[in-house]
């Protein structure tokens, strides 16, 4: 597979996991750019790995990191973000989604990182691994901790809930 065939592919994806880990549609266009930019440079030795999506995911994870790791000295963040407007029938969805995502966004980054993989890439622990460079092991504490925490926050703030993690 040509790197021109694998980002026509995977770019839509790969913005969708770093969406969901930069909570920042903006940024995470970036972080993909950045990401593939970094890949086509590096694309005959990722093409012979066993699985390139793995290999350019995990290059994703890790730059979500470093940028993480560099934001406190370079951005300022805001209070809140906007949502876009929704319609009237999905209200009540909307704001339990929005409640529950912003549960998710106050967990420490290696936690969020296991939810979001886990939950909404739909990845095993092993794959998890992979990506985060770490042992399934690792991945099943991070999540443990995650969706412990979770449900505490869920407790204390949407009292109502109809499903559960």
């Amino acid at each position: 597979m040509t790197f021109e065939e694998y980002a026509f592919a995977r770019t839509s994806a790969l913005i969708r996991l770093a969406r969901l880990l930069t909570d920042d549609e903006h940024r995470a266009e970036d972080l993909v750019q950045e990401v593939l930019a970094m890949a086509y440079a590096r694309w005959g030795r990722i093409s012979r790995t066993d699985r390139p999506d793995a290999y350019v995911r995990r290059m994703l994870v890790n730059a979500h990191h470093s940028w993480w790791r560099r934001r406190s000295s370079r951005e300022v963040s805001v209070a809140a973000v906007t949502d876009r407007a929704g319609t009237a029938d999905e209200a009540a969805a909307l704001a339990e989604r929005d409640a529950l995502w912003q549960l998710v966004r106050e967990l420490p980054t290696r936690q969020r990182t296991v939810i979001v993989l886990r939950y909404y890439e739909d990845l095993d622990d092993v794959m998890i691994a992979e990506i985060m460079g770490c042992s399934a092991g690792t991945v099943r504490t991070h999540a443990k901790r995650a969706l412990a925490a979770l449900r505490k926050r869920q407790d204390a703030t949407i009292p109502a809930r109809t499903g559960g993690f």
